[in-house]
């Protein structure tokens, strides 16, 4: 099983989390939201790409509209080879973050 970087794992989950609108800019406007950093649109293709190569996400592409000058969005959608790696890296994830000790600071406070 890959084990993916951390920008390809958060695009998997975008594409997973928005479904059918789940296109270049919505995936990157999703991450930017939940991470509070501002991803270059470079950022966000480069790991649909290696993605959909990977066989992880396969595309779709929808019809033209007016609002883009006549051009089509190429939608994602995750394959079941892509839901069995998030699983597995969740899996992963959470076995390492089970054994480490309790890191000693209070976030609440």
């Amino acid at each position: 099983m890959k084990i993916l970087s951390r920008s390809e794992e958060l695009v998997l989950l975008a594409v997973w989390n928005l479904q059918k609108d789940a296109y270049g800019v919505s995936i990157r406007k999703y991450i930017i939201e939940k991470t509070g950093v501002n991803w270059s649109i470079g950022a966000i293709y480069v790991p649909l790409d290696r993605l959909t190569k990977w066989k992880f996400l396969t595309t779709v592409t929808g019809d033209p509209t007016p609002e883009r000058g006549g051009r089509s969005k190429r939608y994602y959608k995750l394959t079941p080879e892509g839901l069995k790696t998030l699983n597995h890296l969740r899996s992963v994830q959470e076995s390492m973050w089970s054994t480490l000790p309790d890191l000693g600071w209070d976030q609440s406070s």
